[in-house]
Order: structure tokens, then sequence, then C-alpha cells
């Protein structure tokens, strides 16, 4: 396979040129315009953000994107699906609240706004997948397979249990279903580490199974509180790993087999079923960098500085050139790097060992969704 463009800008700004119309600049150049958006529908895949958190993308940026789109004759929305588990965005009632709350309204980015998998989540499309290893048919938000194109817009980000949440984690975790989610999810269930659980109850409040409860010393099931445990039941247990992110005192942690390399491979097949012989186009900034996803209620301080923005054609050579950019960056002071060791320059695998962001795009590439090599091109 050819080597994949990926297009790079800063966010330095100067003259009449503000940072919005350089990043149209930018996905111009990348060539966007090649596609034929002439009265075609244009889902532009994004995340809202959990209301709390405010590290997520500002609207500012999906309407840059939405207008050029419309410039080119497109019709774009901006698009997501419900979540597995316990939040302000698990049917599209509340989800649609969170993204007006958080900006994403049709007058501040000029488009409008749809939920792929519909009221409660079990609005997908069925989407064959031959070339899977793990996942044969992918249960995808159906607003998001109906769409004539596919536009990506990434917070490029650390995670709990991929690594990065790049290009891919945005399609493929972010384009299922419900179901979907559950499907990608189910190949490995959390433990609790008894000595470090102080029984705060965190965990169970972001647990949409009911699979979380409390033990005393003497076994006796009660209220989470002092002098109790948590305990999770793997039967109820989807192994979304919401609990482990909600932690305090790292008292959670993943089964000590491959559930995490897992999940990123079904991921990755999930977004090559989704991009698979249809218009696309990814774009992803690396900007407010926070240690965990943008899916949980508050966010922590940016581990690395602002980088820039990207766009490319090829989603697993964006987010290679994304992590790239990562390596080449330092931890912050004054943020959670600051009593870690850094391994290799690695900020994600050194602050979420149990994680390597590589698999997801070791297993893209050899799917066939794109390619790690890539030319990068400054704009």
């Amino acid at each position: 396979m050819e080597k994949a463009k990926v297009y790079f800008t800063d966010f330095r700004t100067k003259g009449s040129e503000d940072l919005l119309k350089k990043l149209q600049r930018l996905i111009k150049t990348a060539g966007i315009g090649n596609i034929d958006f002439s009265g075609k529908f244009t889902a532009i895949k994004i995340h809202f953000g959990e209301p709390g958190n405010i590290s997520y993308l500002r609207p500012n940026y999906a309407k840059a994107v939405a207008d050029s789109i419309k410039d080119l004759g497109g019709v774009p929305f901006l698009t997501d699906c419900n979540t597995l588990y316990v939040g302000q965005r698990k049917n599209a009632i509340d989800h649609l609240e969170a993204a007006y709350l958080n900006g994403f309204s049709p007058f501040s980015t000029g488009c409008h706004v749809i939920i792929a998998d519909g009221l409660k989540g079990t609005d997908e499309a069925y989407v064959p997948f031959p070339e899977g290893e793990y996942v044969k048919e992918a249960k995808v938000g159906r607003a998001l397979m109906d769409a004539d194109v596919l536009v990506s817009l990434t917070h490029f980000k650390l995670h709990e249990l991929t690594g990065i949440g790049g290009a891919i984690k945005n399609i493929g975790m972010g384009g299922g279903s419900r179901a979907g989610k559950m499907e990608q999810h189910n190949a490995g269930k959390p433990l609790v580490n008894e000595e470090l659980c102080i029984g705060c109850g965190q965990c169970a409040k972001g647990c949409a199974h009911g699979a979380i409860t409390f033990f005393d010393s003497a076994g006796v099931e009660g209220k989470a509180g002092r002098g109790m445990v948590a305990r999770i039941n793997h039967v109820l247990c989807a192994g979304c790993g919401r609990c482990i992110g909600n932690c305090n005192q790292d008292a959670i942690y993943p089964s000590e087999d491959n559930s995490m390399e897992t999940l990123s491979c079904k991921m990755a097949e999930y977004a090559a079923a989704i991009v698979k012989n249809r218009p696309q186009f990814h774009i992803s900034l690396i900007v407010d960098v926070s240690p965990y996803c943008d899916c949980h209620s508050q966010n922590d301080a940016p581990v690395i500085a602002d980088v820039g923005m990207f766009a490319s054609f090829d989603a697993v050579a964006l987010d290679q050139a994304c992590c790239d950019a990562m390596l080449r960056q330092p931890p912050l002071p004054n943020t959670v790097m600051d009593n870690i060791k850094i391994i290799n320059h690695d900020v994600s695998r050194s602050f979420h060992p149990t994680t390597d962001w590589r698999v997801q795009l070791l297993h893209a590439e050899k799917i066939g969704m794109g390619t790690r090599e890539y030319d990068l091109i400054k704009v």
C-alpha cells in the first residue's frame, strides 16, 4: 500500500486568518473538495462530550467543518451514538440535551444534530464485514450508515481502555449502537483489589448494569461506605470498563488476559466496517489532551501541550501521525503525569500501562482499513 498523505498545521495564527479559517484552509489543502458532496447527506462523526467535561472539541470547530461542507454543496449533520453506561447520553433525548448544553446546536454549528442509533440506541444497521477476525457483522447507528459521506472530527486524547482515543475510536466505538458497543466490550471483565477499595461507591454510580455491589468484612451485602468493599458480578457486567475510570483509588483493574487487545481489535474492525467503500475524510485535533475519555463527566488537566490540527483521507495514517506527534511532546507539569515515570517518551503507555495504543493501529492496517505509513505535509 502506498504511503498516505497526512496534512498538519499548528495552532499559531497571524494576520487576518483566525484558527477556524486555518482549519478550513487545512482541510481544503488536504483535498476535501475532491469528494462529491453535491446534495449528499454528510455525517460529521463527533463526540459531544459528557456534561461536566470541558475538554471536548469546541462547537466552533464543528461549524468550520460544516460550513466547508455546505460550501461544497453537501448537507452536513453532526452525529454520535448513545452510550452503554449511565450518564446524560444514554438515550437520544438526554443525548440531544447534552449536545445542546455543550454548545452543539443548529444555531451555533449551522447544522442539525442526529443521534445515529435512535431514541433507545436500538436503531441500528447490520453491516457485513467478512474480513473481520472478531466481528463478522457490525451493529452500527443507522443514520451513520444512511449518510452518503462520512467525515470524522476527532478530539485526540488518552484513553484508559484503548491507550488513545483517535479517529479509529471515534468511528468504531462511537459509531456502534448500544448493542455494538456491548459486543466490542464483552471480551473481559474488571476485577477489584479489595485492599485498595474504600467503598466510596463511585464505581457503582457509573455502572449501567447493576453489576457492582458492596460487602463488609463478614461478607454481608450493604450500602457503599466506610468499611465496605466493591465486588463485580461478572454475569451482569458488560465489560465496558467505566468503573475503572471512575475509581480514584486504582482499586479496579482489568483482568489479566488479552481483553484490552481484543477490545482494540474489535473497535478497529467496527471502524473499518463503517468506512468501507464509501467517501470519507478525517480530521483530528491534538488539543486539551486529557488523560481519560471525554465520556467522563469531568476532565483532568491536559498532559501534553496543544500540538495542532491534522487531516487525511486515511484514518489509520491520521491516528499514527497523531501518536507520533504525541511521542514528541514532554509531559506537562502540574498534571497526573507528575509522579509517573515516562517510558520511551510515551505518556499514554506510561499512564495507562495495561493498554497499548499500537494494537488498534496494527490491526486496522492488517484488515485493510488503511496504512500506518504516511508523509506529513505541513500547511
